[in-house]
């Protein structure tokens, strides 16, 4: 097969994923019988059987299983390559101010900043580390146009719904991962943690964070009125797990971290307390299709669904 139609391709995984001809038809926006034509067309360009008729619709070959995994992958390589065209249509160009937090290994800044100077080679990245608070407090003061973000947005703004009315949403947000915070502490607290709940372990010594800080806004949240026993003030968690390591008291850390922290250093994780949050990528609202913005989210996407 010489060429390959994009449009025989989309027909084809397209009744893969819906298992119906007229189902498939309604969502290309075309009749019943131009799909099962271009159904047929695909067959004997490839020269494979697709499809087996059942008495439920259509259920894929073996050979067709395979075909509409890599058309799938063939029809989103296509979309990247037209938002790339697209951008490089529009001369990106200026700067684009990133902020960023925690380790870049867990952001996946690298894989990020690489796919960005290849999609918008006119522009220039600028990068701004801190803590997820000063993320969104720089994006207010325009002092950013894009940042990660660790836990809920809404704690430095009105609404992230994106079914808000403009002037109601302040940040626009991608949702990019989930993950867990544990409380971690020295080896000598294993019998005061084990089993404690929020009330209990706030009695304890804390090693406490800034207000902008991810681990004082879901502390914060959790302990509700409760007075918690911080003992020492730091912005860093390479500094927390120190200060934590030496016997000085509570913090809390990213569950991965928590887990190898056990292992490594002998800390305890508290049993029973846990915490769930999310890591974003976010802008203002207004600022979403802002050109340079608008590839930073494309970018951002195609990375973290694991397509770089």
């Amino acid at each position: 097969m010489d060429h390959l139609d994009f449009r025989l391709v989309k027909a084809f995984v397209t009744v893969a994923q819906e298992g119906n001809v007229t189902k498939a038809a309604e969502l290309l926006n075309l009749t019943q019988p131009a799909v099962s034509l271009q159904l047929k067309r695909l067959s004997q360009d490839v020269g494979v059987t697709l499809f087996h008729r059942t008495a439920g619709g259509l259920e894929l070959t073996r050979d067709g299983a395979l075909l509409a995994a890599k058309g799938q992958q063939v029809l989103a390589q296509a979309a990247e390559f037209r938002q790339t065209a697209r951008h490089l249509s529009t001369k990106l160009r200026g700067k684009l101010r990133i902020g960023t937090i925690i380790d870049p290994e867990f952001t996946r800044l690298g894989a990020f900043l690489q796919a960005l100077a290849e999609s918008g080679p006119g522009m220039e990245t600028e990068l701004r580390q801190g803590m997820s608070g000063e993320v969104a407090i720089r994006l207010k003061r325009n002092e950013l146009d894009v940042g990660f973000f660790l836990g809920d947005l809404d704690d430095f703004g009105t609404s992230t719904d994106a079914a808000d009315t403009q002037s109601e949403a302040q940040f626009f947000i991608k949702p990019l991962s989930r993950m867990t915070y544990r409380v971690v502490a020295p080896p000598g607290f294993a019998g005061m943690v084990a089993g404690r709940d929020w009330k209990e372990l706030a009695e304890l010594p804390w090693i406490g964070t800034p207000s902008e800080s991810v681990h004082n806004r879901l502390l914060a949240r959790q302990f509700g009125g409760l007075k918690q026993n911080i003992v020492a003030l730091v912005d860093q968690e390479t500094s927390m797990l120190a200060m934590v390591r030496t016997g000085l008291g509570l913090s809390l850390c990213r569950e991965s971290i928590a887990l190898n922290e056990r292992q490594a250093n002998g800390l305890v994780i508290a049993d029973g307390v846990k915490l769930e949050t999310s890591l974003g990528f976010a802008c203002l609202f207004a600022r979403r299709s802002d050109p340079n913005v608008s590839l930073a989210f494309d970018v951002i996407e195609r990375i973290w669904r694991g397509e770089h």
